[in-house]
């Protein structure tokens, strides 16, 4: 899928609030090949991006200790000048958007030079 975005111009990222060890672990299990993947953001950074921070509860369900605070999940689509196109931020790891619509989405973006929304 990251090949596909990359034939549209899209360079995909991950970053997340984990240390750069957790990053790769994170990484090496769930097979994430040659996506690129950050690490080490600041609380304070993430919630200038709006993003919703938790408080860790310890161990999960999916066997993951969670950290003292991280960020829940965000997914933005930021143009070459830097600047927001599309973002989305969730409360909970649940209920994320696909990535074949995110696609689909870029694809009529670009065939229809669609403008971005929410800039007034």
């Amino acid at each position: 899928m990251i090949d596909e975005f990359n034939k549209r111009g899209v360079l995909t990222v991950i970053t997340s609030t984990d240390t750069r060890e957790r990053a790769e672990e994170t990484r090496t299990k769930w097979g994430l090949g040659n996506l690129t993947v950050g690490y080490g953001v600041s609380i304070d950074v993430a919630r200038q991006w709006g993003l919703y921070v938790s408080t860790g509860r310890g161990m999960t369900s999916a066997g993951v200790e969670e950290p003292a605070l991280f960020a829940e999940p965000g997914l933005f689509l930021v143009k070459p000048d830097g600047t927001l196109y599309w973002g989305s931020v969730s409360t909970m790891p649940f209920a994320r958007p696909h990535f074949n619509e995110i696609l689909q989405g870029v694809d009529f973006v670009i065939s229809k030079n669609y403008p971005a929304r929410g800039e007034a």
